[in-house]
């Protein structure tokens, strides 16, 4: 039964029995948000680059903590079984207006007019 919380967890216990050479090597502090994905039961699984929530909750519900950080979120009020191809239309051309920057600031010159600008939420 997949926890985000206890995936973190369990990725730091296992990065603290690291040997301590690995810890103390110059490489540490560039390598170690690297090293700690590894250690994650998601290891070698792409990052999300979009979590659909629906049902109209706006919480990631403890899925995926760590590897959603630069995930968009998109939310709708759409249970999952009435969740169809429209649906997923609306989701994927909300997705393509949005301005990825990965955690970077936005370009002073790049104005977005992107639906999610202001907490974008699908009405179903």
């Amino acid at each position: 039964n997949y926890g985000g919380r206890r995936d973190i967890v369990n990725a730091a216990k296992n990065l603290c029995e690291l040997p301590s050479q690995l810890k103390d090597s110059d490489s540490w502090e560039d390598d170690s948000e690297e090293l700690f994905s590894s250690l994650l039961c998601t290891h070698g699984v792409p990052d999300p680059e979009m979590i659909i929530r629906t049902g109209g909750e706006r919480r990631l519900s403890n899925f995926l903590l760590w590897n959603a950080a630069y995930s968009e979120l998109y939310f709708v009020d759409d249970l999952w079984p009435d969740f169809d191809k429209k649906c997923l239309d609306l989701a994927l051309k909300w997705y393509s207006n949005r301005c990825r920057r990965f955690g970077g600031r936005e370009d002073s010159n790049i104005t977005s007019n992107t639906p999610a600008a202001n907490g974008f939420v699908a009405k179903g």
